[in-house]
């Protein structure tokens, strides 16, 4: 994985969650403030406009732009959220032109640890840590067996989906939806959703290079 996939996860990033803005809001009507997709595609339209600048950029330059534009741009608290993952992933890449297993490994461990920091979260609270601790640990679990970059990706994804399916029936202690109560349990977790949306895109981009 080099700094030409990275730019085609972002690119692919702002699209899926451009065509899925309607549905991440929908995902967030019941259980949070109706805005998680039109956030998050503000965001990445953001990102994109920097795509011309970032082309020259290594890894980690390329990841810091990212999370300070999600940082300034996205409301809520998806923003700091995202912004600090994004922030984490490129400090963990730093020095790095092309990314083996392991170095996508720590990336993405690096991205869920920003989630955690900042949103003081684990899992079994309804947010996306119960899309993207799952997906650390399957990739990490890929890594140890022996996968290249493609199969750790995928791995991740798939068990992402598999945590955020997860989130319907618990209740939320965290966040917006925790307000509700009991009222949370039966609805799927926007923010692990649109992780889910970032680590399949990420898969779909590794599959592609491989």
């Amino acid at each position: 994985m080099n700094n030409e996939d990275t730019l085609r996860w972002l690119s692919r990033i702002a699209e899926v969650l451009h065509e899925k803005a309607q549905y991440l809001t929908q995902l967030d009507s019941p259980i949070g403030d109706a805005d998680h997709g039109t956030n998050m595609d503000r965001g990445f339209v953001a990102v994109r406009n920097k795509f011309p600048t970032m082309t020259t950029m290594d890894m980690a330059a390329q990841f810091k732009t990212v999370g300070s534009t999600l940082v300034s741009t996205v409301g809520g608290s998806s923003g700091p959220l995202y912004g600090t993952a994004f922030l984490r992933a490129g400090t963990a890449v730093t020095g790095k032109t092309d990314l083996n297993a392991a170095d996508v490994v720590a990336m993405l461990d690096a991205f869920a640890g920003g989630v955690t920091a900042r949103g003081k979260a684990q899992t079994g609270e309804k947010t996306m840590v119960d899309a993207l601790a799952p997906a650390v640990a399957a990739a990490q679990e890929a890594l140890a067996n022996g996968a290249d970059v493609a199969e750790v990706t995928a791995r991740a994804a798939m068990a992402a989906e598999e945590g955020t399916k997860a989130t319907i029936p618990m209740l939320a202690t965290k966040g917006r939806a925790s307000y509700l109560g009991e009222r949370s349990i039966g609805h799927q977790d926007p923010g692990a959703t649109s992780s889910l949306l970032i680590l399949q895109m990420l898969a779909e981009v590794c599959a592609k290079s491989a």
